[in-house]
């Protein structure tokens, strides 16, 4: 690894977000080496007003960025925002539809201003009969069908993270870095939305494709059991002898041999039932409880050594908060230490890929508010871009 120039140093984003979703974009540019200005209400933002450390979430997405408090409702305040497009690459917001707009700052206001602007919005959804709805991770996910996928029958549950305000901000990300490539062929900037129900359409795309093939409705993935639907034989959350839960798949008949032999279970191997994927698939319901029963004869640690041995796809079950100590995550250097307000630093996730040209690192820590509006609080509004 070295520490290169970053892929988008030289590039001006302007982040007028809340919450997650937009933050999120902006955190992926800012890492990637962009000078991203979150353009903030004086009297804050509402994330980072959260009780109960819900704030948190604010250290971890708005790391490497600057804070320029300014009220675009005001006509100074305005100028000074009118003065930053003109010398920025991206606009990037996750604000409810209409809302740049009616400030005088849609997509076509600023292209007239900078006809090389690219304008990310991360939206509820794509213009269409539903664009103008209100809408939030939750929203998404109950109606996009993998709330219904990932909770029991009757009890559609959403998943343990804000993985679709982050999805369709990612999503988002990948249209801007097509269309700073195109301006490098035309000179103009373009409009890129992203939205939160469409990335969740998208995410459950497989289990549309099987419905198409299939004619069949959908069913919960905890009421079809883990695997059946996946197609594999073993393909599970195993309880080990020290109340641990492992999950072991065996998703070929080269890992079956090595699992068989691994775990002394010769005579499985040798039955002709279970000779095949599609024959452990229909034995399942003798096969998981001899299977079960074997794999609860060792603790945790026994049970990943055996399984690394067998060179088995496995898992640990872990809370987020083990993550913190994982050898793997810690020897690789993917955790980035973060300033917290009152206790000291702490590790906080980088983005999830590497370069052999550059790594990620804290430039700047989280911005507190209005952090570059300070350094050009006494000067006239007409000055405040140039201070940045």
């Amino acid at each position: 690894m070295t520490t290169g120039r970053l892929p988008l140093a030289g590039t001006r984003v302007l982040e007028l977000s809340h919450i997650v979703a937009g933050p999120a974009a902006g955190l992926v540019l800012a890492d990637l080496g962009a000078d991203v200005i979150r353009i903030e209400r004086p009297d804050s933002d509402q994330a980072r007003n959260l009780p109960s450390g819900a704030a948190s979430v604010s250290q971890f997405l708005n790391r490497n960025k600057r804070s320029f408090a300014v009220d675009l409702k005001a006509p100074a305040g305005k100028a000074v925002f009118v003065r930053l497009v003109q010398s920025s690459d991206i606009v990037l917001d996750n604000f409810s539809p209409g809302v740049l707009e009616r400030l005088g700052f849609g997509y076509e206001d600023l292209a007239r201003v900078n006809p090389r602007i690219i304008s990310l919005s991360v939206k509820g959804f794509l213009p269409g009969p539903y664009e103008d709805r209100p809408s939030l991770d939750e929203v998404a996910q109950m109606m996009g069908g993998l709330a219904f996928m990932t909770g029991p029958p009757g009890q559609p549950l959403r998943a343990g993270a804000s993985i679709i305000d982050i999805g369709a901000a990612s999503y988002g990300v990948i249209g801007v870095l097509a269309a700073l490539l195109e301006r490098e062929r035309t000179g103009r900037g373009q409009k890129i939305t992203s939205a939160l129900f469409e990335t969740t359409v998208f995410w459950v795309g497989q289990w549309v494709a099987l419905a198409v093939a299939t004619g069949e409705p959908s069913i919960p993935m905890p009421e079809m059991g883990q695997g059946q639907r996946m197609g594999w034989g073993i393909f599970r959350l195993f309880e080990t002898s020290d109340g641990e839960q492992m999950f072991v798949a065996v998703t070929s008949d080269a890992h079956w041999e090595r699992f068989c032999k691994e775990f002394g279970l010769l005579d499985l191997l040798a039955d002709e039932r279970l000779s095949s994927n599609a024959k452990r698939v229909a034995a399942r319901q003798w096969l998981l409880p001899r299977v079960r029963e074997e794999l609860r004869k060792y603790s945790a640690a026994e049970l990943q050594g055996k399984l690394a041995r067998a060179e088995l796809p496995y898992a640990p079950l872990r809370r987020p908060d083990q993550l913190l100590d994982d050898p793997h995550l810690n020897e690789t250097n993917q955790f980035m230490l973060t300033p917290f307000p009152g206790r000291g630093t702490g590790k906080l996730p980088k983005l999830p890929f590497r370069s052999s040209d550059y790594e990620f690192s804290l430039r700047r820590p989280v911005p507190g508010l209005g952090d570059r509006t300070q350094v050009t609080r006494h000067r006239h509004p007409s000055n405040h871009a140039r201070g940045l």
